[in-house]
């Protein structure tokens, strides 16, 4: 991917997230992607999920705990030698917003790991 694809990437990444499209998000991983999160951790007992079967259930759990659901992108990180992007972004989720960056490994176009950082909770309603 170049830093064009990168950026696109991103912006869809979004936009796949706000629209909840479960089946666009899981389509860019492979079959043994590997995530790490610390919310994984709230829902599943372990902050690190491994395949797209697991992936699947762990973010349709999220999304039906998620009354209200929206990123805003801040910025897209592309180191396009190492084939990793990160995506900052505003998480605003059931009336609370925290900042948050999205680590993501390309292989051959497709995801094989990520990672989620989250800040603390914002204050105000503002980005």
């Amino acid at each position: 991917m170049n830093r064009e694809d990168m950026e696109m990437f991103a912006a869809n990444w979004i936009a796949n997230w706000n629209a909840r499209d479960l089946d666009a998000i899981l389509a860019h991983f492979v079959e043994d992607a590997r995530f790490i999160s610390p919310l994984a951790a709230e829902l599943t007992g372990s902050p690190i999920i491994e395949g797209k079967t697991s992936l699947r259930a762990y973010w349709s759990k999220a999304l039906e705990a998620s009354s209200e659901l929206h990123f805003t992108l801040i910025a897209a990180v592309c180191d396009i030698e190492r084939q990793v992007l990160g995506v900052h972004y505003v998480a605003r989720r059931n009336g609370k917003a925290r900042r948050a960056l999205e680590t993501m490994r390309f292989v051959d176009n497709l995801q094989v790991e990520g990672e989620s950082f989250y800040s603390a909770q914002e204050t105000s309603s503002g980005d």
